[in-house]
């Protein structure tokens, strides 16, 4: 227990983050990166453009220190550059850099940090086009360059249709490891003259940025649309269903928790040790999400404690690289400190990671991207699989994005 808890010490900071994650801290005092639409932790950070949706913004500063945070909101186009041809005019109504001023201190937990939080849109800054938008958090008298954590939404237009597909009769096999995306685009309105200079398609699996698909080519084209069928681009591996567990007491053990224990100064959480997937089985999960929240659901971002979760792979030493712990939670799949260290006495790869109190879900992700050696392939598994069409017309300056679309399939 102490080795893992010093093995944590070492590696619990992350570092840059890579191009592929969603929200990045570069603070070691940030903790607990949230975007959620409307307050729902279950939804993907995607607001429709017609609608009077909220993407709500939140962290933990590990202390009790009042910090000036400043807010600025960028827009970017479909590959996250910042959209450098437009004017801030062009993309926000109102003033940007401006105060975070909902905050609140931590109460009554061992581990002390301060909740802070910021609404968009919001009284002093609203979003005028789509697109994806980046917002940076950096102390006042600091800058926008040099922020402490950034984080990540769209804003998506209804201007495209699209038509998702998912089989398990793939062109490399049939129901065994593998799952086969079809898209069909219409373009409704927009005027498309070059779909392969004006459109920028991405499908990605699960919300992960890091194996996402850009500009699959199209096998389909005529003046309504276009469409992807048989395209290899779009053959996933199917994975397996996530693991999950809860810690909503920390004085008890709850789901996929094997033991509760307090070790000064923390609470320490042991999970269920797994083993390499040799089987599918279905278990209902949420891909990867995390929600936080205790046991007494109530003001939960300023009650709820943190805590050592100890994440346990029972195998011989794998080929494939590094094995990472990996969800929405983890904001990217190759967190330095979600790294999982190998402990040849107990052949068991281990992982510490401070979280707060909660549900999760997680995988096994190891460098090159894949669970089937951790987890196993499996043409059952539910999965979610995202599209996003971008579209930029003749003479624009940016990227709008003009249609996206979710579906799960699997086992239900």
């Amino acid at each position: 227990m102490k080795r893992l808890f010093w093995l944590y010490l070492l590696c619990v900071w992350p570092a840059m983050a890579i191009f592929s994650q969603t929200h990045q801290a570069f603070s070691p005092q940030i903790q607990c990166v949230q975007v959620t639409v409307d307050g729902n932790p279950l939804l993907p950070p995607m607001l429709d453009k017609d609608k009077h949706q909220h993407v709500n913004i939140s962290w933990d500063e590990m202390s009790h220190d009042y910090h000036r945070y400043i807010y600025h909101v960028q827009h970017c186009q479909y590959d996250w550059t910042p959209s450098d041809g437009i004017f801030e005019s062009d993309y926000l109504s109102g003033l940007n850099d401006q105060l975070v001023e909902n905050y609140e201190k931590s109460f009554n937990t061992t581990q002390i940090y301060t909740h802070y939080q910021i609404r968009f849109p919001n009284p002093e800054t609203g979003l005028l086009i789509s697109g994806n938008y980046k917002v940076l958090i950096y102390e006042d008298g600091g800058s926008k360059d040099e922020p402490v954590l950034e984080a990540r939404f769209c804003v998506y237009e209804k201007a495209v249709s699209i038509q998702t597909e998912v089989s398990s009769d793939t062109d490399v096999d049939f129901n065994q490891k593998h799952q086969q995306v079809s898209l069909h685009l219409n373009y409704g309105s927009l005027s498309v003259v070059d779909p392969h200079q004006q459109l920028r398609t991405v499908v990605m699996q699960n919300r992960r940025w890091d194996n996402m698909v850009v500009n699959p080519k199209a096998n389909i084209r005529n003046n309504k649309g276009i469409a992807f069928t048989h395209c290899r681009d779009l053959i996933f591996p199917a994975g397996n269903e996530f693991y999950k567990f809860e810690i909503l007491d920390v004085n008890r053990a709850a789901m996929g928790v094997d033991k509760m224990e307090w070790f000064d100064p923390y609470y320490h959480a042991t999970l269920f040790a797994h083993t390499p997937g040799r089987n599918y089985v279905y278990d209902e999960d949420q891909n990867g999400v995390a929600v936080i929240r205790s046991e007494d659901d109530v003001d939960d971002e300023t009650t709820a404690e943190y805590v050592l979760v100890h994440f346990l792979l029972k195998s011989e030493r794998l080929p494939g690289g590094d094995i990472y712990v990996c969800g929405q939670w983890t904001n990217g799949t190759f967190d330095p400190k979600c790294r999982m260290e190998y402990n040849e006495l107990e052949k068991c790869y281990e992982a510490v990671v401070m979280l707060k109190q909660g549900y999760y879900s997680y995988q096994f992700v190891q460098e090159d991207g894949t669970t089937g050696r951790t987890m196993g392939d499996f043409y059952e598994t539910e999965n979610e699989y995202a599209t996003l069409v971008y579209y930029r017309a003749q003479g624009a300056r940016t990227d709008r994005l003009v249609g996206y679309s979710r579906v799960k399939t699997g086992s239900k």
